[in-house]
């Protein structure tokens, strides 16, 4: 296999690592998500959920990547050749995940841009629903593609292909060390006006205020411990790819607590500047502060930006969310992208020019459903296959195929060996028993949702061709792993043999020459 690119450092992977973590998810769906299951006494099971669930699958990921200095299928070809088709689903998911993405992050381009150039919408629901989507009646009805949607969605394609087209040092790593530090500073001035606004503090108070008649709740726990798979962006093949960029001697633990930490620290950091403002916006109005909190896309787009609109500096503040916004929906957009990127190098051996551009192309093509005005019902019901059913089963199939069938002995061996931290059998009892377990309670609470009430009020037909998308990932990977390899795959065992001879060769010629 020819030379693998590398990050220019350490911090550098962190950085993107983090930068993959921190997404549109995290400024929105996780301060709901707390405050919907008991406000301050959803940390206590979410904390615990971050490192029994979260650094321990991230340490799973970080050590299949590194020690098969591979993207997600190179990785699970090595360790078995049976597993490769898992790598494929994984590179499909986070294909299928861009896709609509793109068009989630092309509407805060578009909020940008109206705020930048034009001021404030005088109607902002009316804007979002009439203006940006121009919504229709329902899925059936298709319509048209609006125009400020398609552009900003085909821009931000665009410039996440400029930066994936650049490579891992000069694309990869340059953006995110740019990006990170400016979105941490830009929610640090949010979280700062959340707390200095009149109405703030009531507003911080419902967020972390235990309700702990709740935490007994079953689905309290699976939602947490899910909440940490999800934002750390476990299951799309990313951190599989992020991390066989990384050198030889790198310490993986200490990376996935840091990575893991760092995530879940911007969490929490961002509900305040949330619920500070949605505070203020219940005080204007005289309203209590339940009436104005609201789920994803309404909470991004309509009830956030009100409160925004009704502060002083509304505008400028509104620009600097929406900054915010389309920063960390790039930093995500970029890993996302090139998960599915360096999967396609691995096995075809094409350039990353040529690749990113492929990619680019059939991602456009691929967000084209999500632009039309059913545009949003679409996106809907495939986010709710793909996050509610594809990724926690990735998830369980990863844990089964790499703790038990392979023997997680030798990967948490590979792990210690290279930090002090040592992990020992107790990590292959978190990563392959309790977070199985976990999200085998989360898939069992969907699936009985979905047979039971159906899915948001569609029709069955609608609801099937939403799920009709894991069907047919499933069939791609299937086709893609009877392609053959352009170059012979080594063994897990040998790879490894010879890469830690070779080391072994180089330190020997370092110490002959001293």
């Amino acid at each position: 296999m020819s030379s693998r690119e590398q990050w220019g450092s350490n911090l550098g992977f962190i950085i993107a690592a983090i930068g993959s973590a921190v997404g549109l998810g995290n400024i929105w769906r996780f301060p709901y998500m707390a405050y919907e299951n008991g406000g301050g006494a959803f940390l206590l099971p979410y904390i615990i959920g971050l490192f029994v669930v979260g650094v321990t699958v991230l340490a799973l990921e970080f050590v299949i990547g590194h020690s098969t200095k591979g993207s997600a299928p190179l990785a699970w070809k090595r360790i078995s050749g049976k597993f490769e088709w898992l790598g494929w689903l994984s590179v499909f998911t986070a294909f299928v995940i861009t896709t609509y993405y793109m068009a989630i992050l092309g509407w805060g381009v578009a909020y940008l841009y109206q705020l930048l150039f034009i001021g404030i919408p005088a109607d902002i629901g009316g804007f979002f629903f009439n203006n940006i989507l121009q919504i229709s009646s329902g899925p059936a009805d298709l319509g048209t593609f609006p125009i400020l949607s398609l552009v900003a969605v085909v821009l931000a394609w665009v410039v996440t292909y400029v930066i994936i087209n650049s490579g891992v040092k000069k694309g990869l790593e340059r953006a995110n060390k740019i990006f990170m530090p400016l979105l941490f500073i830009m929610t640090l001035m949010l979280v700062i006006r959340g707390f200095t606004l009149p109405g703030g503090i009531d507003g911080i108070l419902l967020y972390i205020t235990p309700d702990f008649s709740k935490i007994t709740n079953l689905k309290i726990w699976v939602d947490a411990f899910c909440q940490i798979f999800f934002s750390l962006s476990l299951g799309f093949g990313i951190m599989i790819a992020y991390s066989s960029y990384l050198p030889e001697k790198t310490d993986l633990t200490k990376s996935s607590l840091i990575v893991a930490l760092s995530n879940s620290f911007y969490s929490l950091i961002v509900g305040f500047a949330v619920f500070g403002t949605l505070g203020y916006m219940a005080f204007e109005q005289g309203v209590p502060i339940t009436e104005v909190v609201q789920a994803s896309i309404t909470l991004a787009f309509v009830t956030f930006p009100t409160a925004i609109s009704l502060m002083p500096f509304g505008r400028e503040f509104g620009i600097l969310f929406f900054l915010c916004f389309v920063i960390a929906g790039i930093s995500s957009a970029l890993s996302l992208m090139e998960s599915v990127t360096s999967a396609i190098i691995d096995k075809f051996q094409i350039n990353r020019k040529k690749t990113s551009f492929m990619v680019t192309v059939l991602g456009i093509l691929g967000s084209l459903i999500f632009v039309t005005q059913a545009g949003l019902y679409w996106l809907d019901l495939v986010d709710n296959f793909i996050s509610n059913v594809t990724l926690p089963l990735v998830g369980v199939l990863e844990a089964i195929a790499a703790i038990w069938l392979f023997k997680g002995e030798k990967l948490v061996e590979y792990m210690d060996r290279l930090s002090p931290i040592k992990l020992g059998a107790l990590w292959k009892v978190f990563a392959g028993l309790i977070t199985p377990l976990a999200l085998l309670a989360f898939l069992g609470f969907q699936m009985y949702s979905l047979i039971t009430t159906g899915y948001g009020g569609y029709e069955s037909i609608f609801v099937a061709l939403g799920a009709a998308v894991i069907p047919a990932m499933v069939l791609g990977s299937i086709i893609l792993t009877s392609v053959s390899w352009k170059e012979k795959i080594e063994d897990w065992d040998s790879f490894n043999y010879k890469r830690f001879k070779d080391v072994a060769k180089e330190v020997l010629k370092k110490e002959e020459k001293i």
